[in-house]
């Protein structure tokens, strides 16, 4: 899937079904559902662990996402909050099989 194509898929009430669970976590969170993006990263890994950095972030939660953060194996984001959803989204689409972004 396409950065383009993931943004129009935000038009819909619910994500892509092909969608890994990593990037409909983000989907959720840009739909403004923090807690349903918040299940969806409860899942082993770095790639997880960034999303739930970011997840913490954006809740406020400076010290919760530092831990994640380091989790991630990433500093802690300086970005604005758009720029690093940007950055994660553009990241996992990338890592897709088909690689296309």
């Amino acid at each position: 899937m396409t950065y383009a194509a993931f943004l129009e898929s935000l038009e819909q009430p619910v994500p892509p079904a092909s969608l890994p669970a990593l990037l409909q976590s983000l989907w959720w969170d840009r739909k403004g559902d923090w807690h349903q993006a918040h299940g969806l990263a409860d899942i082993p890994g770095a790639p997880a662990a960034w999303v739930h950095a970011y997840l913490h972030r954006k809740e406020g939660d400076p010290g919760n996402a530092a831990y994640w953060y380091r989790r991630a194996g990433k500093p802690v984001s300086e970005a604005s909050l758009q720029r690093e959803w940007e950055q994660i989204t553009l990241a996992l689409l990338e890592a897709q099989p088909d690689g296309a972004h």
